[in-house]
């Protein structure tokens, strides 16, 4: 295994927003549902036991909590980019992986749920 393989996963997290196409879901807030993938070298944090040497996934919980609470967008691919770029403001995180689920989606279908996944990366010097 290479440092390229630790992640800190964070499942489920859920927050109401503004997020839709349709005139009703830029007036009312949903709930979505958001998984991530961050991938950062976890070996001083392995070692130290300290919370400086990792991605404190508290923070980036809240984080991604005020991205969907304060927002406002049309397509669930424009929040989980800004979700990314904010994840990927942290330079020890090299890469991550964003699950962006519309819970109850406003289809004429019985349908749980809609989902992007985007991969975004830290860009080549």
């Amino acid at each position: 295994m290479t440092a390229d393989a630790d992640r800190i996963e964070l499942r489920g997290l859920r927050a109401v927003g503004i997020c839709g196409a349709l005139p009703e879901e830029q007036q009312r807030p949903q709930p979505f549902e958001v998984d991530l993938d961050v991938h950062l070298d976890l070996g001083a944090a392995g070692t130290s036991d300290d919370l400086t040497d990792t991605a404190d996934y508290g923070a980036l919980g809240q984080s991604v909590v005020d991205i969907i609470s304060g927002g406002r967008f049309v397509l669930i691919e424009r929040m989980a980019q800004v979700i990314s770029d904010a994840v990927l403001a942290d330079q020890r995180i090299s890469s991550v992986a964003v699950t962006v689920r519309k819970v109850r989606p406003p289809v004429p279908f019985e349908l749980t749920t809609s989902a992007v996944r985007i991969v975004r990366g830290r860009p080549s010097a």
